[in-house]
């Protein structure tokens, strides 16, 4: 079989769609699918998926992959040699072993219902919003799991006796994912990958495992929760039923961990992805570094059992693209999200106007679930352009706050450069097609962005990690970034360097203008 007929496959479950992917050796898309399914948003602040639909949609897009593969002249069943797996973090699933059927919806990374719990154990314990930030480098807040956890326990009739009896398991979506595909109620693997569990608030950042004393204090048992493994090892095989059987699972990790493999950062490295949130993580080599300016303390991946692990930090923002969707979907400025670019470049700038997309609170830096979307600046001058540029502004504004405290937190003495001593961000994710997008983060960050030929490398770092288990590929081939770097799109600042601060001023001012809204009257 020649280097040509080798194929690893690539389950990327993000938080709108699932898309699977077969790379070939040289890690060429040969065949892919997406499917979206449904959002649910029971009151406002909540948002939820339906387990089982996950599970279908991975079902489909791995038929249909292997259908367009294969009519691509690729004989990917008798060349595929693993499976990789990333998934949205955070979301929340309880399941029955017994039924196989989950025991409530998913409840997704960005719902804000667990605010109450939040005061809650702030005001109950000594160390406040920052108890836990020892152990596992989060900060209490309604992103992480341990706390959808909580308000499944205390709000799903029957649940806690189903954990007494040991029927009722928890998992983020690669558990749910790992514990379909390998048979389900018949001997399904219950396990989880170390990116994953470090963003469950649970595990701690240095033994590597559930943290006895944080589950103890939550009231969480440990016999709910899955085994935490490596991100590139043998995890088992996919079990009869599915449209592919017989494979290796090897590869598995959070989304944006995945998209820091596929960007190939090595420490000193940052890279931001644009989705419906956007995540900006910063790999800070073997070391835990402490944040004293908002951002989160965790693992950026660890390539194997016996490998070293990276840590990170990491600025995570709710809404980025999920701005541009509200534009389309709920004002119909735009009737697709591509039409955002031609709008905003009507106009040379936003006519002073300001957008703060704080639609469910404020993640990295700030940490406000009181503050609410704020629109300022508007004058009769303003039209639907200025909007439609203001709302590209603020993704670039957020992106720039968390890069700003991760040069306050890690020092610049080691961080990477690019042989003119510039500070090179990397970015991928859907909206990075937009280049009007790409240039305003250049302009207000004042360095270069660098796009790579294949934005969605997040996919990618999947393959990669699920390759390296198996020897289709190795660290050399996933981390030969100046090749990369000479097929990207480099994006160079143009912004006069007041303008700039002024600029950073004004969206500073505004975001201000945001906080202490959650309980404006309905």
């Amino acid at each position: 079989m020649s280097d040509s007929e080798v194929f690893i496959g690539s389950i990327d479950q993000g938080t709108t769609s699932t898309r699977f992917i077969f790379y070939d050796r040289f890690a060429r898309a040969v065949g892919s699918h997406q499917v979206e399914f449904t959002q649910f948003y029971p009151q406002a602040g909540w948002v939820e998926h339906d387990p089982m639909e996950i599970v279908e949609s991975v079902r489909i897009c791995m038929a249909r992959a292997l259908d367009k593969a294969t009519a691509n002249g690729h004989n990917v069943d008798s060349g595929l040699k693993a499976i990789g797996i990333t998934n949205q973090r955070e979301t929340t699933v309880v399941w029955s072993k017994s039924t196989g059927l989950p025991l409530y919806n998913a409840i997704v990374w960005m719902d804000a219902r667990t605010s109450s719990i939040c005061r809650k154990l702030e005001k109950e314990l000594p160390g406040g919003r920052t108890h836990f930030v020892e152990s596992c480098g989060l900060p209490i807040s309604t992103y992480f799991s341990a706390l959808k956890l909580l308000w499944l326990l205390d709000n799903v009739e029957g649940l806690n006796e189903a954990v007494k009896k040991g029927d009722a398991i928890f998992g983020t979506i690669d558990t749910w994912l790992i514990w379909n595909l390998t048979g389900g109620v018949e001997k399904g693997l219950h396990v989880t990958d170390i990116s994953n569990a470090s963003r469950t608030m649970l595990m701690n950042l240095k033994t590597l495992d559930w943290d006895k004393s944080t589950l103890d204090t939550l009231g969480i048992s440990a016999k709910m929760l899955p085994k935490i493994i490596s991100n590139s090892e043998i995890i088992g095989n996919i079990a009869k039923g599915w449209p592919i059987t017989g494979i290796p699972i090897s590869g598995c990790l959070g989304d944006q961990h995945a998209a820091m493999v596929g960007q190939s950062c090595r420490k000193g490295e940052a890279k931001s992805t644009y989705g419906t949130g956007a995540f900006i993580l910063l790999n800070t080599g073997e070391e835990v570094v402490k944040s004293n300016h908002g951002l989160l303390s965790t693992v950026a991946y660890k390539l194997g059992p016996k490998a070293p692990v990276n840590y990170a930090l990491e600025g995570s923002i709710a809404i980025a693209g999920a701005a541009v969707q509200w534009l389309r979907d709920s004002l119909g400025i735009i009737s697709s999200a591509s039409e955002i670019e031609e709008l905003a470049s009507k106009v040379s700038s936003t006519g002073g106007v300001y957008f703060v997309p704080a639609f469910n609170g404020l993640f990295a830096p700030w940490w406000r679930d009181d503050a609410r979307g704020v629109c300022i600046g508007i004058t009769r001058f303003t039209n639907k352009s200025h909007i439609a540029r203001a709302v590209l502004e603020s993704m670039c504004f957020q992106v720039k706050d968390v890069l700003d405290s991760m040069h306050k937190d890690a020092g610049t003495k080691d961080e990477a450069k690019s042989d003119k001593t510039e500070f090179l961000l990397r970015v991928d994710g859907g909206a990075t097609i937009n280049n009007l997008l790409m240039q305003i983060q250049a302009d207000l960050l004042g360095s270069s962005v660098v796009r790579p030929a294949d934005i969605e490398t997040t996919a990618l770092g999947a393959a990669y990690a699920a390759g390296l288990a198996v020897g289709v590929y190795t660290e050399n081939d996933i981390f030969a970034s100046g090749e990369k770097l000479k097929q990207a799109t480099i994006f160079k600042p143009v912004l006069e360097e007041e303008l700039r601060k002024k600029k950073a001023d004004s969206w500073c001012r505004a975001v201000s203008r945001s906080f202490d809204l959650a309980d404006l009257s309905l």
